[in-house]
């Protein structure tokens, strides 16, 4: 894979319109749910190594898949139920890959996940219910093996903390479960709703998505899924951390308001003007400089971990002191390191950043930790004096569609440039 860094030129306004790509998180569980179908098209699909990743692990399955213009075709072809660590190893989503081959065919042999370094995410929480459905479980040699004899049987699942990824894999294998099962204090995410109205659109039948309670009738199979990937949420508030930042007014396009309403909310209340001019669409503009605001991270429909690097990033320019505090993974303020070397003024004690607003940020070499704390560099060097370089941006990559291009025709001074060998052990 070729290294590049991001460099940015700061202090760049941005204007114009920009549109929110497709969904990553929604799109990844909908493409494993092609494993139910064994046929799939699905529309709004962003380019990205994640959506690459979750492919070749479908072609290595035995799956036909075909990629081109925001659509992605799926069709079984020889399946096999095991899957190689060297692609899982890449994505923490594939785990999802579990419930639905235990579901069509009984048996799976899943590679233990890998992905970002934000927390360790334990997989307990899938296993737990999916031996509710009646699978036989077990863990060797890295691999999760299972088997589920008879097929798996509608069951009763109550979550010990309502888990995003848990709740896909227990609702994609009680989908074709034999009777009814019922899922309790189970994860509300947009996404999880938008992976629950490809399924029904396919023939399954499911109540309560949004809710924390779910409710599955067993089919016998489903027909070919065809959908459309929701707008990612966290692109779009992406984009209102960059404006906090950068400064300007900007149009986004595909904005799914209705999924974002406590970050707008919190924007607003840090002084970002946020209007909604139509059903898809939203003005940003920043009129002054922003005042700290507090945030704590908290399952949907609270405030997403995901958007909190960014938002970190637009309060190290505030003025005051804001308190963020993490509650889903205790490993989720590494970015909290990187923007202190851009001159920002963050306490971390333990799951919580006590940041000090201060009125310039100066450019310097930055090293991309993850997903989300990547788009928080990029952000902050946004509005950072002189040149902010930031490397190992193929976390950057691996779920947001050419966010670099987007931001620079909107006017942000930015580029991708090849990491010659001589530069790679720099940062």
């Amino acid at each position: 894979m070729k290294k590049e860094k991001i460099v940015i030129r700061g202090r760049k306004e941005l204007h114009g319109k920009v549109k929110v790509s497709g969904s990553k998180n929604a799109a990844l569980p909908i493409i494993f749910a092609s494993i139910l179908s064994g046929d799939l098209e699905l529309h709004n699909v962003p380019e990205l190594l994640d959506i690459e990743t979750a492919s070749k692990l479908l072609e290595y399955m035995g799956f036909y898949v075909e990629r081109g213009d925001g659509i992605l075709k799926v069709q079984e072809l020889s399946v096999k139920t095991e899957t190689p660590y060297e692609l899982v190893n890449r994505m923490r989503a594939s785990i999802l890959v579990l419930g639905p081959l235990l579901a069509r065919y009984g048996k799976a042999k899943v590679s233990m996940p890998g992905g970002c370094a934000i927390g360790t995410r334990p997989v307990d929480l899938h296993l737990k219910a999916l031996s509710k459905l009646g699978a036989d479980l077990r863990v060797d040699h890295g691999f999760i093996v299972g088997e589920a004899k008879g097929g798996l049987r509608g069951a009763e699942i109550t979550f010990d903390f309502p888990t995003v990824g848990g709740t896909e894999n227990a609702v994609m294998a009680a989908v074709l479960a034999k009777g009814k099962t019922v899922i309790r204090n189970a994860a509300k995410e947009p996404e999880i709703v938008d992976l629950i109205k490809a399924l029904k659109l396919a023939g399954a039948e499911i109540e309560g998505e949004g809710t924390d309670t779910i409710e599955i009738r067993g089919v016998e199979g489903l027909s070919p899924i065809l959908y459309r990937v929701m707008p990612d949420r966290i692109e779009a508030g992406t984009f209102l951390s960059a404006v906090a930042v950068a400064g300007g007014e900007i149009v986004v396009e595909d904005f799914p308001y209705e999924t974002l309403e406590i970050v707008i909310d919190k924007f607003r209340e840090a002084g970002l003007k946020v209007e909604q001019i139509s059903e898809r669409k939203v003005l940003v503009k920043k009129v002054d400089r922003l005042k700290a605001t507090n945030v704590v991270t908290q399952p949907y429909p609270g405030f997403p971990t995901d958007m909190q690097a960014q938002f970190m990033a637009a309060m190290c320019f505030a003025e005051g002191t804001s308190v963020i505090e993490e509650t889903i993974f205790e490993n989720r303020m590494m970015h909290a390191l990187e923007l202190k070397r851009l001159g920002a003024k963050i306490h971390v004690n333990g799951t919580t950043a006590v940041v000090e607003g201060v009125e310039k940020l100066i450019g310097a070499k930055v090293n991309a930790t993850d997903l989300r704390a990547s788009a928080s560099l990029v952000i902050a060097g946004l509005g950072a004096e002189n040149t902010t370089e930031v490397y190992k941006v193929f976390h950057l990559d691996r779920g947001y569609e050419k966010l670099d291009k987007k931001l620079s025709n909107l006017g942000a001074d930015i580029e991708r440039v090849e990491i010659y060998e001589e530069e790679r052990e720099e940062v």
